[in-house]
């Protein structure tokens, strides 16, 4: 069991990121693709957003690469948009890779160290962990209610 602050807010984080890839295991492409909301969400689609965002807040904020990122400044919801070379093998991947560079920033970095967000401000690492598990939690929350409507499958854990 973890016991440091980091170690907590790291495994907090990790809880919630396996309930993410547990929503859309057992899923074909059609299930995962279907838009289940007016605006269009999708399983895959918030998938796909939650790994860009690992990739900004852990990688860009810290001064770190990333493979390019579905952003764009016209449209704010672009990373949630599921194209068709979007298959769910892909954005999985996507995610977990975002996941591990994201991880590698966790380990290395104490939880005062600064880095700069996308709009300038000034961010310590402990804020972005607490920050990436509201997120996550947030959107595993919209990830349980789009599974149920797809096949019943509710809760945190198969």
């Amino acid at each position: 069991m973890p016991c440091g602050e980091k170690e907590n807010l790291h495994a907090s984080l990790n809880r919630q990121r396996d309930v993410v890839l547990w929503k859309l295991d057992g899923l074909g492409d059609e299930e995962v693709r279907r838009p289940m909301t007016p605006s269009g969400l999708t399983l895959l689609g918030v998938v796909k957003h939650l790994g860009a965002v690992e990739n900004s807040w852990f990688r860009q904020c810290f001064g770190r690469s990333t493979e390019a990122l579905p952003f764009a400044e016209h449209d704010e919801d672009a990373a949630f948009r599921v194209r068709p070379e979007d298959t769910a093998a892909r954005v999985v991947a996507f995610y977990r890779r975002a996941r591990a560079a994201a991880d590698e920033v966790i380990g290395e970095l104490d939880l005062e160290t600064l880095g700069s967000a996308w709009s300038g401000r000034t961010v310590s690492l402990r804020w972005v962990l607490v920050h990436m598990i509201e997120e996550t939690a947030r959107h595993a929350g919209h990830l349980d209610i789009l599974r149920e409507l797809t096949d019943g499958a509710t809760g945190e854990y198969p």
